[in-house]
């Protein structure tokens, strides 16, 4: 079986963006609702496509841009993207202007730039990438899908339609119309909570080794929890290829409902392992869980676990120095639960 490894990652969030400021000066908000920090794409891109790009197409395709130029690699043999909400702004743009224009004098680009999988199309026109290409939108585990998929796919020893290389993308936006809307559901905007945030994460998966390899991919697992009781349900999540992990990246996002459940799992099924937190610095979003991946990336990759990302209470008794393995832990309405162990 092939192994699978993580050779660049980048991210555009509500922290600085394309470089890894937030592993020693990270910014922390107050407000419930945060847009990412946009570069400055006039670096990046020709006045046509500033213009012409919304800004979750700019903000994938640069990161897309950025993972393979430092991998070197120039034509993925697959690009995978996960997004909960797609290119939800150029929607509302689209529908707006219909009902204001009665469906008259219609600017036909942010129509064809409405749909989830313009971002996988967008980022394979500019590569010229003929081969697989494939969208995942499934509300808070799309990131998940689409790295399974890439995962599942590398780790098959076919010669005729095999993929060694894989562009694997998370991409959310946060428009303030659809942050009133969830204002008024369990999930975003309340007090105190990790605020809204928006996800940009690119990531170039490889079987081969690079001299630049961040981390090694060791398993993602993904489980559905319908009607079975909570002990059937540990139970199959204790026969799992996840073993000795050092930390746990948990998506806490200051909810209890929701990070009870972290808690009271973790402590059942990984007793004494020290748990990890991103949302506090990086918002929640339906892919927000790849940006818990990048995170532990980053840490594994430097061998160091920053105070901020540590969970108050929760026991840290291994050395920094024995950071290397991490689980990401992800649920989402305690229905779906997924499981990435990250390696150095």
């Amino acid at each position: 079986m092939n192994n699978i490894y993580i050779n660049s990652i980048k991210q555009i969030s509500a922290q600085q963006p394309l470089v890894e400021d937030w592993f020693e000066q990270p910014i922390f908000y107050s407000e419930p609702y945060i847009r990412a920090i946009e570069p400055d794409y006039k670096q990046f891109f020709t006045p046509n496509e500033v213009r012409r790009f919304g800004k979750i197409l700019k903000r994938a395709l640069l990161v897309a841009r950025q993972v393979m130029a430092e991998s070197g690699v120039a034509l993925p043999d697959a690009i995978i993207t996960g997004t909960g909400l797609g290119c939800i702004e150029s929607t509302e743009i689209f529908l707006d202007k219909l009902v204001r224009d009665g469906e008259e004098l219609l600017n036909p680009t942010h129509f064809m730039q409405s749909t989830h999988n313009t971002i996988g199309s967008l980022i394979a026109i500019d590569t010229k990438c003929h081969s697989y290409n494939s969208t995942y939108a499934h509300n808070g585990i799309s990131f998940e899908c689409a790295l399974q998929d890439a995962f599942m796919q590398m780790k098959r020893e076919d010669a005729i339609n095999r993929v060694s290389t894989a562009l694997v993308g998370a991409h959310d936006e946060m428009t303030p119309t659809y942050f009133n809307l969830l204002k008024k559901t369990p999930y975003f905007g309340k007090l105190n909570q990790a605020f809204a945030g928006e996800t940009a994460v690119a990531m170039m998966l490889s079987t081969e080794k690079a001299e630049k390899t961040i981390c090694k991919i060791e398993a993602v697992e993904k489980m559905y929890f319908g009607h079975e009781t909570i002990d059937k349900f540990q139970s199959q999540i204790s026969n799992l290829k996840i073993s000795n992990p050092d930390y746990i990246m948990v998506g806490t996002n200051d909810k209890p409902e929701t990070d009870n459940i972290y808690l009271e799992n973790c402590a059942k099924l990984f007793p004494n392992i020290p748990l990890l937190q991103y949302k506090n610095i990086f918002g929640e979003s339906y892919t927000a869980p790849a940006l818990g991946v990048y995170v532990a990336a980053i840490c594994l990759q430097r061998g160091v676990i920053p105070e901020h990302l540590k969970i108050s209470g929760s026991e840290f008794q291994i050395s920094d120095n024995s950071v290397n393995k991490i689980l990401c832990y992800n649920h989402f309405d305690n229905k779906n639960h997924t499981f990435i162990l990250l390696s150095r």
